[in-house]
């Protein structure tokens, strides 16, 4: 999330009462997670595993819940016991739950030639291009990008929150919910079957590339970058974090676990489970997903245990 004026690293000290370390004069522009963390931008981290991650990313603040480490020159700590919590009052703060009572919030730009069928909720700085489709009961929520020629099919859901949620153990309350300040950018082209879910990026952008095109009740995680001309069937499941390439397929019912990538063109077919990245230009099967050439030689020796185990009786 991109603050809209520079806020010194003092505010921000004094709003989540945090302690200022290192550089006391610098001022933030961004809020962000470490996955997509860039200069300016003041990120969160609560555990010893990631502290070094955090430290030498580009991030310019740091909210950390260890003022004994090394501070980077140039970088500025807020030390506090509750990392997880001052973010939240950061994100609270400079980005609000922004309420509607209007079906199309009084903010939202709608370009020339675009249709909006009746039972359609926009809500607010949603800008949608021109010569767009959008059918009945589609929720479009705040801050979501749409380019021209865009078809949403009914039911849809663009912009939900993130499910993401911290999960420590030390309180009554386990799973904490990390608060969603991303956008969703849906580019020229594209269309969204019917009872799909996009949600938005925890504090960046969810992208669905130029011409890319999603059947029924498909899922697309918080943070997901999909490139053009993508190609996605029913009941898709993509997590988090996940980076596809141009001109990928996925057919029904596969699954995609979160901050991956799917190489350029590669087909993932029915039902498989892409548990970790895969190469572009091949065709890929099963659980986990692998190189579908190998997955059915697998498959044709797995059938032929039966007979194998049949003779070795047989010598016995």
């Amino acid at each position: 999330m991109k603050l809209s004026t520079p806020i010194s690293v003092k505010l921000l000290s004094t709003l989540t009462s945090s302690e200022l370390l290192g550089n006391t004069s610098l001022e933030i522009t961004g809020v962000n997670e470490i996955h997509q963390v860039e200069s300016g931008d003041i990120v969160f981290v609560d555990h010893p595993k990631y502290y070094d991650t955090c430290l030498n990313s580009a991030a310019t603040c740091i909210i950390i819940n260890n003022k004994e480490v090394s501070i980077p020159a140039g970088k500025a700590l807020l030390y506090c016991e509750d990392p997880f919590e001052a973010y939240i009052k950061i994100v609270q703060h400079f980005k609000p739950l922004q309420l509607s009572d209007k079906p199309i919030h009084e903010n939202a730009i709608i370009g020339e030639g675009t249709v909006i069928m009746p039972h359609v909720f926009i809500g607010a700085n949603v800008v949608i291009g021109k010569n767009c489709l959008i059918y009945p009961n589609v929720s479009i929520l705040a801050d979501t990008i749409i380019g021209d020629e865009v078809i949403i099919q009914a039911n849809t859901v663009i912009g939900s929150d993130a499910f993401y949620y911290n999960t420590k153990k030390n309180r009554a309350a386990w799973y904490k919910k990390l608060l969603s300040c991303g956008r969703v950018i849906i580019e020229n082209k594209v269309e969204i079957g019917a009872c799909c879910t996009v949600d938005r990026g925890v504090s960046g952008d969810t992208i669905i590339g130029m011409g890319t095109k999603i059947d029924n009740m498909v899922h697309i995680g918080h943070d997901t970058q999909i490139e053009a001309n993508c190609l996605f069937a029913a009941q898709v499941g993509i997590a988090g974090g996940v980076k596809i390439k141009s001109g990928v397929t996925i057919w029904g019912q596969a699954g995609v676990n979160k901050t991956l990538t799917i190489g350029e063109n590669a087909v993932v077919l029915s039902q498989a489970a892409v548990l970790s990245s895969i190469e572009g230009n091949k065709v890929y099967m099963g659980f986990p997903a692998e190189d579908a050439s190998i997955k059915r030689r697998e498959l044709v020796w797995i059938r032929r245990i039966p007979q194998l185990w049949k003779k070795i009786m047989e010598k016995e």
